[in-house]
């Protein structure tokens, strides 16, 4: 299956309704709104892509890159890899994750981190398929 995989650069009503579709295949959050979408796509930490079903098919899938500079150098992380059950196991993660990829290294990064739960047994699969390896490193979180 061929999926086209492009950056969103600007908000539209497609956008918004893509996102609010696809984002409770992996969680609960209520979507953003247009005005939440707006800082994603227009800040220079963030690249927001989009995978199309075919060259210009609906929007089926999405992932976010946050790329941000330290001391220590570019980081950069995958964030909300999120494929419509339709296209499921047709390498839309995949497509979605390799330009991700791609992108971080254009833009300096040297690696690239990523988290998944351990549940999310095919995206785990797809991840290690494509030479991420898990680390070994306490994750912490501090609820606000």
């Amino acid at each position: 299956m061929v999926f086209l995989i492009e950056e969103a650069v600007s908000v539209t009503d497609e956008l918004v309704g893509a996102i609010g579709h696809l984002l409770p295949f992996l969680s609960s959050s209520a979507p953003p709104s247009a005005e939440e979408l707006e800082e994603i796509v227009s800040s220079s930490a963030t690249v927001l892509l989009v995978a199309r079903d075919g060259t210009a098919g609906p929007i089926v899938g999405t992932l976010t890159l946050a790329l941000f500079r330290i001391p220590t150098g570019v980081r950069a992380w995958i964030e909300d890899v999120i494929a419509d059950e339709a296209v499921r196991g047709r390498g839309c993660g995949e497509a979605l994750t390799r330009e991700a990829l791609k992108v971080a290294s254009e833009r300096g990064a040297r690696t690239v981190e990523l988290t998944s739960r351990p549940s999310r047994e095919a995206a785990n699969r797809l991840y290690r398929k494509i030479g991420f390896s898990v680390r070994e490193t306490n994750v912490y979180r501090f609820e606000l």
